[in-house]
């Protein structure tokens, strides 16, 4: 079976589709998913999403895309995550790629989403795009080993992977290991441990190779899975029990 680390079923493209888009998953033996919040004001909408499903989880957390969201407290943050369907804070991180210093905003925003994840005793769902020595360091300054965590949606280099692991975190490969181009990344594939390893499709986007620039959803993380086994020249079998155990180590409020 395969768990999707990171999706937002809760967007409307996804939403609005949710029946058909369980049933696809079910098919393709993805028998769990996590629902990963971005903003503050969309969040009672995602748990209200996931709440009749024990196969969907939640995290709560904003996004640093979103410049002008509303910037929870760590108080406030703790507070969210004593539902039993909450189990990771984020996703949080760091994102320069389309923005500009100043960006201390987004750096202190990073800080409490680690403080929280450490005071909740929960992992961090971690974002990092054109920011991975800020992304490292501020980690390291907040001690975000002690709670641990995952970094979705990789796409930095080898290096990076084994300073996050000696971090206690995980790295997420999505459907962009799938993609020709991708070589710095396949590389990573190869050499990750397997006990390291998520999969999953920050769906909406990213779909997989061979659904590329349509849109994403849980089921389709069976073709990531599908690329990670062949790049390490492992049976499909192998990566789906490895991926799988690992999710539900780390997200360990989730129950199979």
């Amino acid at each position: 079976m395969f768990v999707d680390s990171h999706c937002h079923l809760d967007f409307p493209d996804l939403a609005n589709r949710l029946p058909e888009i369980l049933d696809r998953m079910a098919r393709n033996q993805v028998t769990h998913a996590l629902v990963v919040s971005v903003n503050m004001p969309d969040w009672p909408r995602l748990m209200e999403l996931v709440a009749p499903h024990p196969n969907l989880f939640a995290s709560v957390g904003v996004h640093p895309d979103y410049e002008d969201a509303y910037n929870p407290s760590v108080e406030e943050l703790v507070a969210n995550t004593r539902s039993p369907k909450v189990v990771a804070i984020g996703e949080t991180g760091l994102d320069y790629f389309r923005m500009s210093e100043p960006l201390e905003w987004q750096r202190e925003r990073f800080r409490t989403h680690i403080r929280a994840a450490r005071a909740a005793g929960l992992p961090l769902i971690i974002h990092t795009r054109a920011a991975s020595a800020d992304t490292l360091r501020i980690m390291k300054e907040e001690g975000a080993d002690q709670c641990g965590g995952v970094m979705h949606c990789f796409t930095e280099s080898w290096q990076v992977a084994q300073a996050a692991m000696e971090m206690n975190f995980l790295i997420s490969l999505s459907g962009i290991v799938t993609f020709k181009k991708a070589e710095e990344l396949h590389e990573v594939a190869r050499k990750l441990p397997l006990d390291r390893l998520l999969i999953e499709t920050d769906s909406p986007y990213l779909a997989p190779t061979p659904h590329r620039g349509k849109t994403n959803d849980p089921s389709l993380v069976l073709h990531v899975a599908e690329r990670i086994a062949e790049l390490k020249g492992l049976p499909l079998s192998q990566v789906a029990e490895h991926s799988t155990r690992n999710f539900f180590t780390l997200f360990s409020k989730a129950k199979e």
